[in-house]
């Protein structure tokens, strides 16, 4: 049996980018200027309170940044980009 992790770094699981296992310590860098993944909130928040954590350890602009650019749900994109091609249609016609 796998010693459990000693610190939250070490915590492993499946990212959907990558398709495959990577410690959250990966994930904590990963992103631009060595900040969190975009989607750190998406694929952490069952596993821990990923939001205080980064709290905890970010700076408030850098936390600010990660936070702000998470990307939106599929549904909203997929639907944002339906009434754009209808916008677009309906200036062609």
């Amino acid at each position: 049996m796998a010693a459990p992790p000693r610190s939250k770094d070490e915590l492993v699981r499946r990212c959907p980018r990558l398709g495959s296992p990577v410690p959250f310590g990966y994930c904590r860098k990963s992103g631009d200027r060595g900040l969190p993944c975009l989607m750190v909130f998406d694929c952490w928040w069952e596993v821990f309170d990923v939001v205080a954590h980064l709290r905890g350890i970010l700076v408030p602009e850098d936390f600010g940044a990660v936070y702000e650019k998470r990307p939106k749900p599929k549904m909203t994109s997929l639907l944002e980009i339906i009434e754009q091609a209808k916008k677009r249609t309906q200036k062609d016609e």
